[in-house]
């Protein structure tokens, strides 16, 4: 986490000081970047207790749209603001069953043909942009660090193992809003994409053998932005 603040601090700065000095041309251009984007990700849990596991792929989709407010003249250095939509499931082998509280039991991964959650999230993502775009050219290195918050509109539980069937809708236990920094870099159409979750997804709840449940979400990937 320190090393990822680092060097979110030192590249802002080594971008900043060029634009200021001289080294990037300036531009009396008024484009902005304001952008559709759509992202796919693997999503991964930390801090997992002992015993829990991902299994199968974990899927994220991500689109929304961002708002772009330059800070310089040549506007390759902008502040961005949006609203976004994101859904996540993760395959893992914690089944959760009953409601109201619900029970976390860590189960075999080999006793299930399934057993996932998933998470349907309105977001407002807030960055920080340093750009080589023009005018005259759409192909440019990007880098854009930020924060994005999110709010659990709906989830769901499923768990299956050919005899038994558990789904439970709009789970209670799930910390309605998370938020984590992300990162985005490439070129052009393509770019890398990650989200660290800094809060956990669930609300002080423990396993049936007593482990804290205070997993957090890594969610790595790529996104596409659309002028």
């Amino acid at each position: 986490m320190r090393l990822y603040l680092y060097l979110i601090f030192h590249i802002n700065f080594v971008f900043t000081l060029a634009a200021q000095t001289g080294l990037v041309p300036e531009s009396d251009s008024l484009y902005r970047e304001d952008q559709f984007y759509v992202s796919v990700t693997y999503n991964s849990l930390i801090n997992m207790p002992i015993n829990v596991s991902q299994n199968s792929f974990s899927p994220g989709l991500h689109l929304g749209f961002v708002r772009d407010f330059p800070l310089n003249k040549r506007r390759n250095i902008a502040l961005a603001l949006g609203l976004g939509y994101s859904y996540n499931s993760y395959n893992q082998n914690i089944r959760i069953s009953e409601s109201n509280p619900s029970i976390y039991t860590i189960i075999d991964n080999s006793n299930y043909s399934k057993n996932s959650f998933s998470q349907h999230f309105l977001e407002l993502p807030f960055e920080f942009r340093w750009r080589t775009s023009s005018t005259e050219s759409y192909k440019f290195w990007r880098i854009y660090t930020g924060f994005k918050l999110g709010y659990i509109v709906g989830s769901k539980s499923v768990f299956e193992d050919g005899s038994e069937s558990i789904n439970i809708k709009n789970l209670t236990d799930l910390n309605r809003l998370q938020y984590g920094i992300t990162m985005s870099i490439g070129y052009n159409t393509w770019n890398g994409f990650i989200y660290y979750g800094l809060n956990p997804v669930f609300n002080e709840v423990s396993t049936t053998d007593f482990q804290p449940i205070n997993i957090s979400t890594l969610k790595i990937g790529l996104i596409f932005y659309i002028l």
